[in-house]
C-alpha cells in the first residue's frame, strides 16, 4: 500500500462539511470514477482504488451518473454485427 500525502487550504474540509476521513474517501471514489469514466482503468482497478467492492463500486457510478459499461452503442452494434 502507497500513501499519498498532500496540502489542502484549512477552510476545504469545512466548506465541504466532511471529515479528513471522509473527505479522502470521497476523493479517492471521485479520481477513481473520473479514471474510469476516462477508460484509464477497469472496473475492478477503479473499485481497488476507491475501496469498494465491484459491486458498491457500480452503485457509486449510478451516483456519478457514469455508465457502468465501457462500450460505446457503434462498438455494441459492431459486435453484434460480426456474430
Amino acid at each position: 500500500m502507497v500513501t499519498v500525502t498532500f496540502e489542502l487550504p484549512e477552510d476545504t474540509l469545512s466548506s465541504v462539511r466532511k471529515d479528513p476521513d471522509h473527505f479522502a474517501q470521497e476523493l479517492r471514489l471521485a479520481a477513481a470514477v473520473k479514471w474510469y469514466e476516462m477508460e484509464e482503468v477497469s472496473q475492478s482497478q477503479a473499485a481497488e482504488i476507491a475501496g469498494l467492492s465491484r459491486s458498491e463500486f457500480i452503485e457509486a457510478l449510478g451516483r456519478f451518473e457514469v455508465s457502468a459499461f465501457q462500450y460505446s452503442v457503434d462498438e455494441i452494434a459492431e459486435e453484434v454485427n460480426s456474430e
